[in-house]
């Protein structure tokens, strides 16, 4: 038995006991060879990053289940036959919470202030224009880019769109480890998740996209 987890978008308008009842039914499924549901957590209809299925919003469901990998195939089939189901993703859950947060590190208060006991802001300081039209991590630097100081994140969520917003230029291309500073296997863990995020329409292929 492995843990899954599966987002589902589902036709906006369904109630939510409709989708109770859907997910019950796919969950038996999931599970009738010993498995068992861990958690389900209802988003609601959210506003698509760009129309799938001829529709702009969809409701958006979360499960994670123990399940057996010979029942995967009859899930994955209900799911393709069912014409309220816009589109689906399944994978394994490798500690993702089904919320749309990422893990952190524990920061101590103390360590977490300015050692010299500003707000961190310098009103003099010269901007950098290369710097400009970067997300609010980076910070200029006189001809380089560096991270800002802050929380490192442990385990990145695919379903985290704020952080993973600030990765991604308005073209919707990812900012390439060159100028964000991270680890090779940490921008591994970013196409990924943006590939996710981008799958389920929770973040736009290109800055032309419109919701």
């Amino acid at each position: 038995m492995r843990l899954y987890e599966v987002v589902y978008i589902l036709d906006p308008a369904l109630e939510e006991t409709a989708v109770d009842t859907k997910l019950e039914a796919f969950h038996a499924l999931a599970t009738s060879q010993g498995g068992e549901v861990a958690a389900v957590d209802h988003w609601g209809v959210r506003q698509l990053a760009y129309p799938v299925m001829k529709q702009r919003n969809g409701y958006y469901a979360v499960a994670q289940f123990t399940a057996a990998v010979e029942a995967l195939p009859e899930f994955e089939r209900l799911l393709k036959l069912d014409e309220e189901v816009l589109r689906y993703l399944l994978v394994l859950n490798e500690g993702e919470p089904t919320n749309g947060q990422s893990l952190v590190e524990d920061v101590p208060e103390r360590a977490a202030r300015d050692p010299d006991g500003d707000d961190g802001d310098d009103e003099d300081e010269e901007e950098d224009p290369d710097d400009a039209n970067s997300p609010p991590e980076f910070a200029g630097a006189r001809g380089r880019r560096r991270r800002m100081e802050g929380p490192r994140i442990t385990l990145l969520n695919f379903k985290d769109v704020s952080t993973l917003s600030r990765f991604v230029t308005e073209q919707g291309k990812i900012l390439p480890k060159r100028t964000t500073k991270v680890t090779a296997a940490f921008q591994r863990q970013l196409g990924r998740a943006v590939k996710r995020a981008r799958y389920l329409s929770l973040l736009p292929y290109t800055g032309g996209h419109e919701a």
